[in-house]
């Protein structure tokens, strides 16, 4: 991690929402969900926030030996959006706590404020973190 990495930091990613990250397509096995209506899942949205803040993060690490990985999420989801809007999320990193990294997360699709919220996320070294995974299958 370098210096530059500060607390109070901010950021702001945008993402147009494609069909195929409606609640439908997030598990296209589940026949349910193939009746559900066609609007950002909350599923795609977590991700979304994740990448934002992954995007935020890479200038201010040694990327790629260095990566983060997510280790908490809390957020809401409040209003429904539909393909074709733009989504854009807005951070804060409010908290540096070691390798711990704790970001404040807002969304908006250009009518609504659609999720607030935080999410937590922690440096890791990527070879250290991939040899325990590797071991990890291998136990199964």
């Amino acid at each position: 991690m370098t210096t530059t990495l500060q607390e109070g930091m901010e950021f702001e990613t945008t993402y147009e929402v494609p069909a195929d990250k409606t609640v439908p397509h997030l598990y296209p096995e589940f026949e349910e969900g193939q009746r559900m209506p066609e609007v950002f899942a909350t599923g795609y949205m977590v991700g979304l926030f994740e990448f934002a803040c992954i995007k935020f993060i890479n200038a201010h690490i040694d990327w790629p030996r260095q990566q983060t990985v997510g280790i908490h999420i809390n957020v809401s989801h409040t209003a429904a959006t539909p393909p074709g809007f733009t989504v854009t999320v807005q951070g804060r990193l409010v908290k540096i706590d070691g390798r711990k990294l704790t970001f404040s997360i807002e969304a908006r699709d250009g009518v609504d404020t659609i999720s607030k919220g935080s999410h937590d996320r922690f440096i890791i070294d990527a070879d250290k973190f991939n040899a325990a995974v590797e071991k990890k299958k291998a136990a199964l």
